[in-house]
């Protein structure tokens, strides 16, 4: 496990993912930001859920994705809405 992985809500896998589309440390995922993060793999992962996004920006953040607040919470789900043409 490496420097992202110490990150909130960033276990192995999304480490992988993140270091599969080149960011590999917290410095790159903050310059990035979740939403290109996010675009990224969604391209190699299509199945890419908003949990996925929300885990990206609440590592940004430093907190779990599930204390976003509201504002960002709804940013992210018109965000991901537009880019998986769903309703999930």
């Amino acid at each position: 496990m490496g420097e992202l992985s110490k990150l909130p809500n960033i276990g192995t896998k999304l480490e992988k993912q993140l270091a599969d589309v080149g960011i590999t440390t917290a410095e790159e995922l903050k310059k990035v930001g979740s939403r290109e993060a996010w675009l990224r793999i969604l391209h190699q992962d299509p199945p890419a859920c908003i949990m996925r996004l929300s885990a990206l920006e609440g590592a940004i953040q430093g907190i779990r994705w599930h204390l976003l607040d509201k504002e960002t919470k709804e940013s992210l789900k018109e965000f991901y809405h537009k880019h998986k043409g769903s309703k999930e």
